[in-house]
């Protein structure tokens, strides 16, 4: 999406007065926030709808994911005293915003372009201290209103966390439906809270494990087309399928480099399971790994560095690193139980890990040398972790007990606080979240 700065991007305030949202050790009272529809200079019609409506959508979707991090509290616009007009974009009616106790305020304009397009303008403040915190605008199509009001709640959970955010992004998963011993499983894709949802394949062949590629444009993906289990790599625009080399043996497990040039996945091969190495360009073939046992489910540091990955090659499942070679291999899971499904936060500062003991699936985080583990759930059976573009959220799935049970797609924040479900037409498991989108 195009955008553009419609000025500098923070004011120039004095850093005692500007508000700021703690996230480090959970937030047990969420910062309470006004975000009105956004004005118009004129009602204009669009390939969207009005530029009316828009400012009321853009502003609930605004308001909404703000809400779902579990750091903002919405008020609702039931309560509100006032309405935007274009002048209080720039100048907003401070008393008014006081009288409903919001310590910050999201505005901003929905105004339409010539060629067709819409201009989105938005603005945040700090309400008692009666500043401007940040505003920032984008242009683009009317059609990717949506997308402009994600990078809007970039913009104010930016300002007010000081970390990036992480609402402008896309989430890949397995969408499954019928009963539990024969389950449809298709490849499905969708904003990260759930709208623009759409299915990628039929569901006549079994997928598990889709993976995104740095340029969000390609999906790694384990299927079993023609009862042969083995690497896929999906093209989201043009919906190609395509098998990534014609390997003899199973193949599964995949996930793209940072860098996007390599894939590396598990390989069966004499009755051992490895991890492999597949330069895309080239189409070399590297073994990285050479113990006896089961290696699988390997995830790249953010540097392309090095490897974590999970192996029973001590007995039980347990969470290994690597250089990105294959060098110096170490085990760095000492707990009770086993691990599994390992996956190197985008921050590189901790692992996230499904846990197997006691009878319970559960999510927890460690960091990268096996220091500082922790647990953020506590259910049946939660699985399958993946972060959020800036390492604060972790989404999973989680499944019930029973031969009906399903599973669905939840997440929690690192604190262990703010668990929540995502909203999917049928069942979710297997979750992948993309980094923030261009």
């Amino acid at each position: 999406m195009r955008h553009i700065f419609l000025a500098a991007l923070l004011a120039a305030t004095p850093a005692a007065a500007v508000i700021r949202v703690d996230i480090n050790s959970g937030i047990a009272q969420p910062l309470p926030i006004a975000v009105p529809a956004f004005a118009t200079p004129a009602a204009t019609s669009t390939a969207a709808g009005s530029t009316a409506a828009l400012g009321a959508q853009v502003a609930q979707v605004i308001a909404n994911d703000l809400g779902s991090s579990g750091l903002f509290r919405p008020i609702d616009p039931a309560a509100y005293t006032t309405t935007v007009t274009m002048a209080d974009t720039t100048v907003p009616q401070y008393a008014s915003w006081r009288t409903v106790a919001a310590q910050a305020l999201v505005t901003g304009s929905v105004t339409a372009n010539p060629d067709g397009g819409i201009t989105l303008a938005c603005y945040a403040y700090d309400v008692f201290a009666g500043q401007e915190l940040a505003r920032q605008g984008f242009v683009t199509t009317a059609a990717n209103w949506r997308r402009a009001a994600h990078k809007c709640a970039d913009l104010v959970y930016s300002r007010l966390t000081g970390e990036s955010g992480y609402f402008d992004s896309r989430i890949v998963y397995v969408s499954e439906t019928g009963p539990k011993t024969k389950r449809i499983k298709r490849l499905a894709v969708m904003d990260q809270d759930g709208a623009g949802h759409r299915f990628l394949t039929n569901g006549q062949s079994l997928v598990l494990t889709p993976r995104f590629a740095p340029n969000q444009q390609t999906i790694t993906y384990m299927s079993f087309q023609g009862n042969r289990p083995r690497v896929w790599v999906y093209t989201i625009g043009s919906g190609t399928q395509e098998a990534v080399g014609d390997f003899p043996n199973m193949s599964f497990a995949p996930r793209f480099s940072p860098s996007g040039d390599n894939l590396i996945f598990s390989m069966a091969v004499g009755g051992n399971t490895d991890i492999y190495r597949l330069d895309l360009g080239s189409r070399k073939l590297t073994r990285l790994t050479t113990a006896p046992g089961i290696d699988t489910a390997p995830s790249y540091s953010p540097d392309g560095s090095r490897i974590v990955f999970e192996s029973d090659r001590g007995g039980t499942q347990q969470l290994y690193t690597m250089g990105a070679g294959g060098d110096g291999q170490t085990r760095i899971s000492f707990g009770s139980g086993r691990y599994a499904t390992p996956v190197w936060s985008p921050r590189g500062d901790l692992v996230a890990f499904t846990k197997l003991g006691g009878g319970q699936f559960r999510i927890g985080v460690m960091k990268p040398d096996g220091g500082g583990e922790r647990l953020l759930t506590n259910a049946y059976q939660d699985e399958g972790p993946t972060w959020s573009p800036n390492g604060r959220v972790v989404l999973f799935f989680r499944s019930l007990a029973g031969r009906a049970g399903t599973a669905n797609l939840y997440s929690v924040d690192l604190s262990g606080q703010n668990e929540r479900k995502l909203r999917t037409p049928l069942d979710g498991s297997d979750p992948a979240w993309s980094p923030l989108l261009p």
